[in-house]
């Protein structure tokens, strides 16, 4: 009678080096860490359902719970109409994987990689994904690669030619380093998004804001030219993409750049006290309120008593939430001009820009 996958010990997935065209090994372990006797692996189990007769062939060992073509079946030794089972899922044409695997960022961009020649590499916004920064959801997947030869054409993938590139290893799949990153999506993303792009990456530590200048200065096309413009933006210190929103906001409004992140003592116990947007020179502080980073009831309590002692100290705090950002930007703009020229703030203007209105637009009948 066949044999079946079921029941298979799975340990979490390796994805093979980009570098090298050694084979990983995929064995089983016990949990004396020796290889289990008792347990074929995937590639066996599948050979018992090609071959039932049990005829042991010279194959490559094959783990399917990495994305693979039909071509890997073959080469492991096994029938590639194995791949029409149910157990299986098409990731894209030509790639697939075990139905039981989740089909998460890495698991699309390993897909990705396995229709393309070793030079190839995640970029753009499946590069982003991947590190886990902070993009819009879109849902096309991209891929580089560095000879016009390679390039192929599939349903879901864009793939981008690039004469020189700079890559790195994230989960051991090759993938746009920080800067070419940068860039890349300066292509796909308006100016805010790409500023969020920006501070996550110089926050991780992954760059920093001259760093990414010196990548974006002779960049051709208007890609180039919003991609020096983000640059000049990104700053250090700036902990969420919505801090990056509401100072872009303001900003782009004509408000005087505020301080970000900036420890001082204003209250009467002497304690440190910091906070997201200020101007200390007027003692006014914008915050970014959002119930996503209060993780506990005496966290928020905390951020109470927080804002309480700098408003004994003469300090004015504006909270501001998603709807200040996202439904009425316009209100959120003239409450922090209105207390900066109040507080005799130098430099801001007796009219704000309207340069914020493209990037914000708000909702109508929010205001």
């Amino acid at each position: 009678m066949p044999g079946t996958l079921d029941g298979m010990h799975h340990d979490p997935p390796q994805w093979p080096a980009a570098q090298s065209d050694t084979a990983q090994s995929d064995t089983p372990q016990s949990g004396t860490g020796q290889p289990d006797a008792a347990q074929p692996d995937a590639a066996q189990r599948l050979a018992s359902e090609s071959d039932p007769g049990g005829q042991e062939s010279p194959a490559k060992e094959l783990d399917t719970r990495r994305p693979f073509p039909p071509g890997d079946l073959v080469a492991a030794g096994l029938d590639r109409r194995l791949v029409r089972q149910a157990r299986f899922t098409q990731i894209f044409r030509g790639v697939y994987v075990e139905a039981s695997v989740p089909i998460l960022a890495d698991i699309r961009a390993a897909a990705v990689l396995a229709l393309f020649d070793r030079t190839a590499f995640v970029s753009h916004t499946t590069a982003a994904r991947l590190r886990g920064i902070p993009v819009p959801t879109l849902p096309t997947e991209h891929v580089s690669v560095l000879d016009a030869h390679h390039r192929r054409q599939r349903e879901g993938i864009q793939c981008h030619v690039t004469g020189t590139a700079d890559i790195d290893t994230v989960r051991r799949l090759r993938v746009s380093a920080p800067e070419q990153l940068f860039v890349e999506l300066a292509s796909l993303l308006d100016l805010v998004d790409l500023v969020v792009v920006g501070d996550h990456l110089v926050s991780k530590g992954l760059t920093t804001p001259t760093r990414l200048a010196a990548r974006c200065r002779k960049l051709p096309g208007a890609s180039g030219r919003l991609a020096r413009r983000a640059a000049r933006f990104v700053r250090k210190g700036v902990e969420s993409p919505m801090e990056t929103r509401l100072g872009m906001l303001l900003v782009l409004a004509g408000l005087p750049e505020p301080d970000i992140n900036s420890t001082f003592r204003a209250d009467p116990d002497g304690q440190a006290r910091r906070y997201d947007l200020s101007w200390p020179a007027v003692k006014v502080i914008a915050e970014y309120d959002g119930r996503h980073h209060i993780e506990r009831e005496e966290q928020w309590e905390a951020d109470l008593s927080r804002r309480e002692g700098i408003d004994d100290d003469g300090w004015r705090i504006l909270v501001v939430t998603s709807r200040g950002i996202y439904k009425e930007p316009e209100l959120t703009v003239v409450r922090v001009w209105r207390l900066l020229r109040a507080r005799g703030l130098a430099g801001v203007p007796s009219r704000l820009s309207e340069a914020w209105r493209p990037h914000f637009p708000g909702q109508p009948g929010s205001s």
